[in-house]
């Protein structure tokens, strides 16, 4: 389900300049931030016994086939 997210100029540089030094794509990037964000919300806010997967553990391609984005 896509969904139309507003940046500030500022971060907007940051996620291109980042884009631009790993190769990956600002979607990567930004599908990356929010799926570790919400492991954080889900073990901070709302369930503390949840495991916690460190984003090292997890490849780009899974965080995309997780979303539904990837093949």
């Amino acid at each position: 389900m896509p969904h139309f997210l507003r940046f500030s100029q500022g971060l907007e540089t940051r996620l291109e300049r980042l884009a631009e030094r790993t190769g990956l794509s600002k979607a990567e990037l930004i599908e990356r931030l929010v799926s570790e964000g919400v492991d954080e919300l889900e073990t901070d806010l709302m369930f503390e016994d949840a495991p916690r997967r460190s984003h090292s553990e997890l490849s780009i391609d899974q965080l995309l086939r997780e979303s539904g984005l990837g093949i």
